[in-house]
């Protein structure tokens, strides 16, 4: 696949997660997910095919996987005791200490 559709796609990419991240709609369910009590994430993965105009897909049509570029990791408390019952230590949980 050639740089210039690479960047395309991740742009394409960026778009997506931009515009479910500012999605009001999704926040408010997010929020009342939270209001019930529990702790949320989301991840979703999309997976465009590519062919050039013209052509019928076949095997070579290239599929790009788009995926957050700066995904955040959220641990919750719950993640903390398990990980330490199996005596893991974070990075972060060291510098505390």
């Amino acid at each position: 696949m050639d740089q210039q559709l690479k960047q395309l796609m991740k742009e394409l990419g960026e778009a997506i997660n931009e515009s479910l991240s500012d999605s009001d709609q999704i926040a408010e369910v997010v929020s009342r997910i939270k209001e019930g009590g529990y702790d949320i994430f989301l991840v979703l993965e999309a997976t465009i095919g590519v062919s050039k105009q013209g052509e019928h897909p076949s095997d070579k049509t290239s599929l790009v996987s788009t995926l957050s570029t700066n995904p955040e990791l959220k641990i919750s408390d719950q993640d903390l005791k398990f990980l330490r019952s199996l005596r893991i230590k974070l990075d972060e949980e060291e510098e505390e200490e």
